[in-house]
């Protein structure tokens, strides 16, 4: 996915000012765009820094560098507008929450590119009682402007964790019991009847390629929502809304 600048969206740059963020608040930091073969050691450095923290990292020629501004030392942070919780914290609430027996409701968005369905999920979601999201690492729009003011004052509410890897994230919720379900169109098993495990895990893909191999492959089910046949398919986030109002 091509990174297209936006106005709105926060941006940090040069080699000090990233690093600073990179160490002291890595949770802001969406995307690293590095200048492309730009043979400066310290850039190199700053970038397994990025990797460590789980951010993604892109090489991109200068040019691209220089839509954002002309200014960028050869690196730009492009940040949330809130930070993303580290998946170690995240997993311990999930735990405590199983162990305790407390029901507890997650939502996978993933690789969704429209910051208006991202920003919508997220409103919905905290409407109807899901505890915390999980976003893959890259494939998926940050945590921009147009997604606060989608989700019309939710993301402030909503907890958000970016796991390093989102496949062993789910592997480990799977493995002490917690429900993965896939909202997937194409699913010859309707919601319809379905019985919802109290701690449950809902997977909702992009608005082009639907739940991606990756995510469909750790659900326990994969699940169509009934609609009219004249339609094609339902938006991810309104698809996201009627799968956890049944689930309630």
């Amino acid at each position: 996915m091509e990174d297209t600048p936006s106005k709105q969206q926060r941006i940090i740059c040069g080699a000090r000012d990233v690093e600073e963020l990179l160490r002291k608040k890595p949770g802001l930091v969406h995307r690293a765009l590095f200048k492309l073969k730009s043979g400066n050691s310290k850039l190199y450095d700053l970038q397994k820094l990025a990797q460590q923290a789980n951010v993604h990292v892109q090489q991109v020629e200068e040019k691209l560098l220089d839509r954002y501004t002309k200014r960028h030392g050869g690196v730009i942070a492009l940040c949330h507008e809130k930070a993303v919780l580290p998946w170690n914290d995240t997993r311990k609430i999930l735990l405590e929450a199983k162990q305790s027996d407390t029901p507890c409701k997650v939502v996978v968005a993933a690789n969704l590119e429209d910051p208006h369905n991202l920003g919508a999920c997220i409103r919905s979601s905290l409407a109807l009682g899901v505890r915390l999201m999980l976003v893959p690492a890259k494939g998926s729009c940050g945590l921009t402007p147009a997604v606060e003011r989608a989700a019309a004052g939710a993301l402030e509410k909503m907890d958000i964790c970016r796991p390093g890897n989102l496949e062993v994230a789910l592997q480990e919720l799977k493995d002490v019991g917690y429900q993965i379900i896939g909202l997937d169109g194409n699913s010859e098993n309707s919601i319809k009847g379905f019985s919802f495990s109290k701690h449950l895990i809902m997977a909702v893909g992009g608005e082009d390629k639907g739940l991606p191999p990756y995510i469909r492959k750790f659900c326990d089910a994969a699940l169509k929502i009934p609609m009219s046949p004249e339609a094609h398919s339902f938006n991810t986030s309104v698809a996201l809304s009627l799968g956890l109002y049944e689930a309630l």
